[in-house]
């Protein structure tokens, strides 16, 4: 089964807070790319999850963005991506 054109077919997971400039912006871009839901895993309200996204990451800083399985980095990382043609293939499953 394929996505509708300009959905997604992949899952986009983000782990976020409320506040983060960083993490609007990355979800902005995520949404123009045709991403129709983000899986958002908001450390602020459960702690415990920042854990976890750390042991994933081994990163602390948010946001933390994971493209079906593979770690795509924070918000630079995301546009880096992006900016060397390579987001639109990761988001179309390729």
């Amino acid at each position: 089964m394929t996505a509708p054109s300009g959905v997604s077919p992949v899952k986009v997971v983000m782990y976020c807070t409320q506040v983060c400039p960083f993490c609007v912006r990355a979800e902005r871009l995520l949404v123009s790319k045709g991403v129709g839901a983000i899986d958002k895993v908001r450390v602020d309200l459960e702690p415990a999850r920042r854990d976890e996204m750390i042991e994933k990451t081994g990163r602390r800083t948010v946001p933390q963005i994971f493209i079906g399985e593979h770690h795509v980095g924070g918000c630079d990382d995301l546009y880096a991506l992006d900016r060397a043609g390579k987001l639109d293939p990761m988001l179309a499953g390729g």
